[in-house]
C-alpha cells in the first residue's frame, strides 16, 4: 500500500536567506500516528504549512494520497485536515454551525448525520447550540478538531494539540487522538510535551535546524539510543571514586552513598559483572542495585544539543 504522505528532497529558503528546510525526506504510512519533535525554530511549522498549502513550496516534491500539492492542489488539500495551535473560531457561532460551514467550504454536501457523529465523538453534542465564546478552553480545542474533520480528511495535522490545557484534559485529548486513528485517520502531531509523543506515537521524527535528523519507530529508538544506568547503593558513603575504578567512569552521588554506572543496554557485554567484582576488590560493599533507562526526552535533548 502506498504511503498517505510522501516528502522527497524538500527544501525551503525564505527571501531573507534563512534555510527553513533542508532536503527533507519522509514517508508517512496510512493509519499511523507520527510525532514530529523539535525545538522552537527547528522547521516543524514550516514543514506543516508547506504540506497544507499555507506557504508556497520550495524545492522538492510532496504527495498527499498520491496527489502533488503543487500540480493537484485541490485534491491534495481535500485529503488534509489541519488543527492549528491557535484557537481561531467565530466566537458568536455555534459548534453545529461552524462545523457545517467548514464542511461546505470544501464543497462537501450537507450531512447532518456526519456532523452529529463528529460532535458526539468529541463530546461536544450537548454544546452544539452554545455560542463558542461560552465554551471552555478544552471544548474550543476539541471544536478545532471537529472543524478539521468536517470534510472527512484522511490525514490530520495536530499542531500542539494539548497546548494550554491541564493534565486531565491532555489525557482526554490523547484518547480522542487514539479514537481518530482507530477510525482510519492518519495523524501527524507536533508537540513540546515529550510524554505526549512517548504515549501516543508509533514513530518519532526529530527535526533541528531545518533538517530531519532522525526518523525511527518509537520503541526501537529508545532501545537503540537509550542509555541504561545502574545505581549502586553503598553500605558506607565514600568521599571519592578509587582510581582502580576509573575505567568505568562512575558518577558519585552527591552525598557519596551511591555510584552510578552508565552503559549500553544493547551491548553483548555490559561490564556490570566485572564492575561488581572490582568494587569488592576495592573494598566497597553495596546494599542494593537499581537500573533505569533513558526516556524519549533524554534522547531528544541529547540529539538536538549535538553540534550541526
Amino acid at each position: 500500500m502506498s504511503p498517505i504522505l510522501s516528502i522527497s528532497n524538500v527544501s525551503k529558503t525564505y527571501r531573507s536567506g534563512h534555510h527553513a528546510l533542508k532536503n527533507v525526506n519522509l514517508e508517512i504510512e496510512r493509519g499511523e500516528i507520527f510525532a514530529l519533535l523539535g525545538p522552537n525554530g527547528a522547521g516543524k511549522t514550516t514543514l506543516i504549512s508547506l504540506i497544507c498549502g499555507i506557504i508556497k513550496s520550495g524545492e522538492g516534491t510532496v504527495l498527499v494520497d498520491g496527489h502533488d500539492i503543487a500540480r493537484d492542489y485541490r485534491a491534495a488539500r481535500e485529503s488534509i485536515g489541519l488543527v492549528p495551535q491557535e484557537l481561531t473560531t467565530d466566537a458568536f457561532e455555534t459548534p453545529w454551525a461552524t462545523v457545517s460551514f467548514s464542511r461546505g467550504l470544501f464543497g462537501k454536501p450537507p450531512n447532518p448525520a456526519f456532523v452529529e457523529k463528529t460532535l458526539k465523538d468529541l463530546s461536544l453534542w450537548e454544546k452544539k447550540d452554545t455560542k463558542i465564546r461560552n465554551l471552555s478552553g478544552g471544548m474550543k480545542r476539541r471544536l478545532m478538531i471537529a472543524k478539521a474533520l468536517s470534510h472527512e480528511p484522511q490525514l490530520l495535522f495536530l499542531d500542539e494539540p494539548s497546548a494550554g490545557v491541564d493534565v486531565e484534559l491532555r489525557k482526554q485529548m490523547w484518547e480522542i487522538v487514539r479514537g481518530l486513528r482507530a477510525s482510519g485517520v492518519t495523524i501527524i502531531l507536533t508537540t513540546h510535551y515529550i510524554q505526549e509523543a512517548e504515549e501516543m506515537a508509533d514513530r518519532i521524527g526529530i527535526i533541528n535546524h531545518g533538517e530531519l535528523i532522525l526518523v525511527e519507530e518509537k520503541t526501537a529508538l529508545i532501545r537503540k539510543l537509550g542509555k541504561k544506568q545502574l545505581r549502586i547503593e553503598l553500605n558506607d558513603p565514600i568521599e571519592t571514586v578509587p582510581e582502580s575504578l576509573a575505567a568505568y567512569r562512575l558518577e558519585r552521588a552527591q552525598n557519596g552513598d551511591a555510584l552510578i554506572y552508565t552503559y549500553d543496554g544493547t551491548a553483548t557485554r555490559t561490564g556490570i559483572t566485572a564492575l561488581l567484582a572490582d568494587l569488592a576488590q576495592a573494598g566497597i560493599s553495596f546494599a542494593d542495585l537499581h537500573t533505569t533507562q533513558s526516556s524519549l526526552e533524554d534522547i531528544f535533548v541529547d540529539l538536538v544539543r549535538r553540534p550541526k
